[in-house]
């Protein structure tokens, strides 16, 4: 299951266990079952929570709907669908879902395509990012209702930058230059992921594999991790982290730890840094020198890129993760493919609302209003224990730029009809292992690309 950042910043509601308490929204003697659904949302963090209630208790005040709302966990997700899918005890809806999700769910036969088809169609298929849908979409048929997005970034101290006359760092080679230029006086050059048990390396890697046109796949379905562009992307990213950034395995929390500190130049990480590093957390602050006089001081000095370009690239790339709702087989479908349309029109400004800085809404707005949802997010005050909007702090050319990247998201394999496979492996992380032995000295590019690709193939023989 795909790991977001987020979820390391507060400690998980897992309030779905089979047999567990629900957390529940409406009247358990509900009519029937034409007026009841059971809706489960992966996003758990508290406060979050506590708004999506609000959101539901909304739906049923308008409609009449009940809904008992289930929120989980992201990593209890697989195996609490396998089991309740053995136990005939699937939810009508579920919500949050990321894109290897959506897969899992697709390779088991337990999605509706026809209600959310439907749900596209009714809301106006033009009003959503066509990258959006086609990263949802497989043979033709609509597996979810996309809802919102958020692609990597590449964080660097501009201030750091500027001084050193190094320009932004969107190339393998600019980045390699500034990490090396920037790598003294208790700086690293760049503090990115490298522990080999976490799908946040894998997605760090991914990130900048797109950017060299490496891909997990051809579009036979062959994997293709030794090629070329595979084998430099290995070596890249080998170098950096052996020679310009932190010792020792990195994770989500070490690599903000230490950009938080002052202590890196560069850093790759989600968009939901962006919160943090203006103070606006105060479980997740930043605490370099100067910070303790200037809480922004890390936002003001903080400059960001999104698509990155290697030498075997075509175009700059980027990776990106998507979050659909999504209508379930088996649901009661009138009442379900309701509550989906409700919380992706009514109800999308206060949903991706709750978290705006890692939220992009991937419909753009109505027929009536092409931009409404996107003006909305705009404004949306970003933040947990202080609030603001995130254009008062970056300035709107960063939130234009946000704004628009899901429209030139990439992924591995989905497009080419690997979506089962992708899934697979982010539960075994092949990549991020092969990468451990490269940049601890143990392999070389080409052995550790070789050593994915047998790895990745063995996890798609035993899918067949």
């Amino acid at each position: 299951m795909s790991f977001t950042p987020m979820r390391t910043l507060a400690a998980p509601l897992i309030l779905a266990l089979l047999g567990a308490t629900l957390v529940a929204c409406g009247d358990d003697d509900a009519d029937s079952d034409n007026n009841r659904i059971t809706v489960w949302s992966l996003e758990d963090v508290a406060d979050r929570v506590t708004a999506t209630r609000a959101i539901v208790a909304d739906f049923t005040a308008a409609t009449g709907v009940q809904v008992e709302l289930v929120t989980l966990n992201e990593d209890q997700f697989p195996s609490l669908i396998a089991s309740s899918a053995a136990a005939g005890e699937l939810p009508d809806v579920v919500g949050a879902v990321p894109l290897a999700g959506v897969r899992t769910l697709a390779g088991n036969d337990l999605l509706h395509p026809d209600a959310n088809g439907d749900i596209v169609e009714a809301l106006g298929r033009q009003t959503f990012s066509a990258r959006a849908l086609e990263l949802t979409a497989d043979d033709g048929r609509q597996l979810a209702v996309p809802s919102d997005g958020w692609g990597q970034l590449l964080v660097y101290r501009k201030d750091l930058f500027d001084a050193a006359g190094l320009p932004a760092p969107d190339t393998y080679e600019k980045i390699a230059t500034a990490a090396a230029r920037l790598h003294t006086g208790g700086i690293a050059g760049i503090t990115a992921a490298t522990a080999p048990g976490d799908v946040f390396t894998q997605q760090t890697f991914e990130h900048l594999a797109l950017a060299n046109g490496c891909q997990l796949t051809d579009d036979s379905g062959a994997v293709t991790l030794d090629s070329p562009p595979c084998v430099e992307a290995f070596r890249f990213y080998g170098d950096l982290m052996r020679n310009h950034s932190v010792k020792g395995a990195q994770d989500v929390d070490t690599t903000r730890a230490t950009y938080f500190a002052g202590k890196a130049a560069m850093l790759v990480w989600s968009p939901f840094i962006l919160d943090e590093l203006a103070g606006l957390r105060n479980d997740a602050r930043p605490t370099c020198p100067q910070c303790a006089a200037d809480p922004t001081f890390l936002a003001r000095n903080s400059a960001f890129v999104t698509a990155i370009k290697g030498p075997n690239g075509t175009e700059p790339a980027q990776y990106g993760e998507i979050s659909s709702w999504a209508v379930l087989d088996g649901a009661a479908t009138d009442p379900a493919t309701r509550f989906v349309q409700y919380m992706l029109d009514e109800a999308y400004p206060r949903w991706f609302g709750m978290s705006p800085e890692g939220r992009f809404p991937v419909r753009a707005g109505t027929a009536d209003d092409p931009e409404k949802f996107r003006t909305a997010w705009n404004g949306s005050q970003a933040g947990v224990d202080a609030k603001k909007p995130l254009a008062e702090i970056y300035g709107a050319p960063l939130l234009d730029t946000l704004r628009t990247s899901p429209d030139t998201f990439q992924r591995w394999g989905l497009t080419q009809g690997q979506g089962t496979l992708v899934g697979a492996i982010l539960g075994e992380l092949p990549v991020p292992k092969a990468l451990a032995d490269l940049i601890g000295g143990k392999s070389d590019a080409a052995a550790a690309a070789a050593r994915a690709k047998k790895d990745v193939e063995a996890i798609k023989a035993g899918l067949n």
